[in-house]
This record gives C-alpha cells, structure tokens and sequence, in this order.
C-alpha cells in the first residue's frame, strides 16, 4: 500500500467531500430518508476510492465525486419544483391510524408490522389507541402521534394564563470574550454590559459564560475549578 499516497490524497477527498456536502445542504446531517441515505452512502463511497486507491484513478473518481454530486443538488432543486418528483425521490407522509381507524394498506406501504407501531407508540408515552387521535409515518421513517384534544398537556392558553414570548439565551461573554455582533443583537452596546457586570461585581475575564435573557436581562454562569468525581448515573 502506497502510504504516501493515503497521506496526499485522504486529506484532499476530505475537504472536497466536506465542500460538497456544504452545497448539498445539512439535510445530511437530519433525520434521512431513503433518498438522502443513498446518496450518503454513494458519495462516501466515491470519496474513499479517492483516498485508497493510485493516483491514476484519482482524478476518475475526483470527477465522478463531483458530477454525483451535482445530479443530487439538481434533483433536490427539482423536487422542490415539482410535488410529483418530490414524492418519488423523498416519499410521502402516510397515516397509519385515525379516528379509531387502523388504515391496513399504508401498513403494508410503509413495511411495517403492528408489534413494531405499538412499540414505537409506547415509547413515545402512549399506552392505549384511545388516546390517540392520528398517526402519522413521515417520509424520513419517523412516526409522529397527535393525541386527543382531552388527552394533550395542558398549556398556558387553556388556562388563560398570559406568559411572556419564549426567546433564545444570547450568548455575550464567552471565556471572557465579548461577542459584540451578539451584544448588538440584544439591542444593547458595551456601556450596557460593563454596567451589568460591574452591579454584579464581576469583571469580564473572570466571566466564563453570560448570556443575555428575555427582559434584558444579563445572566452570569458560575463556574468551578474544581473536579467532580462523583458519578451521577452510578
């Protein structure tokens, strides 16, 4: 085995396969379907032939990598077009159960067994089809199960209780690096975050993570030296 060939070569398939899985998109990194599974599977292929194999074939499988990838960025563009090829590449959503009603055919469509839809039903919580509303197989494998209107958690607007809009935690101090882009983003500036540390008596490379909250509010993390060799899940 040519080793010096490994060293050049497997370097440069992995950044071409990392490029091209950028322009593929990050559905690679979700939940697959078939369609994304194969062409996972076939462009991983492609690019350990690239990295195992002389350099005489590297350039063959370097312009098969590349025109694979193209027909996939194609066809993903087309299927977004047409609701007919999407359907054929990606599939489609099946219900399995609705209503009190068990709908046999999509069970043999989507190959599979009631053992394995019960299963699935009570690892998702749910012990009993009366509960049960809808069923739904999506076309990446997953089943999603809408419970009854009697049956669902109960949530602030059932209790007509008014709660303030959920919003992400900003991160604006991280390893005592201040994320300005981030800060900006808040609405606030530099004078706003040195006075929020100086009430809390903190300088900021003392502080290992801040964030700022809903109601403009700053939120410092604290932080330990020391280890913890206690074990949790022992």
């Amino acid at each position: 085995m040519d080793f010096l060939h490994i060293l050049i070569t497997a370097p440069v398939s992995i950044l071409v396969l990392f490029l091209l899985s950028k322009l593929i998109g990050n559905k690679q990194m979700a939940n697959l379907n078939l369609f994304d599974y194969i062409n996972g599977i076939t462009i991983g292929s492609i690019a350990a032939e690239m990295a195992t194999n002389g350099f005489d074939i590297f350039l063959e499988c370097l312009f098969a990598l590349v025109i694979y990838a193209g027909a996939v960025i194609l066809l993903s563009y087309l299927s977004q077009k047409s609701v007919v090829l999407r359907r054929l590449f990606t599939g489609r959503t099946v219900v399995l159960y609705d209503m009190g009603k068990i709908y046999k055919r999509n069970f043999m469509t989507a190959k599979i067994d009631m053992n394995e839809f019960l299963s699935t039903l009570r690892n998702k919580g749910y012990f009993c089809l009366d509960d049960i509303e809808t069923v739904y197989l999506e076309e990446n494998g997953q089943i999603f199960v809408l419970p009854k209107k009697c049956k669902s958690p109960v949530t602030a607007s059932d209790l007509k209780i008014h709660v303030d809009r959920a919003r992400p935690e900003i991160v604006v101090i991280s390893d005592g690096k201040i994320f300005e882009k981030n800060l900006k983003c808040t609405g606030n500036n530099l004078q706003w975050l040195k006075t929020r540390l100086k009430q809390q008596g903190k300088q900021q490379n003392e502080v290992f993570l801040a964030v700022c909250r809903n109601k403009n509010e700053l939120k410092i993390y604290d932080v330990s030296d020391k280890q913890d060799i206690n074990d949790p899940f022992e």
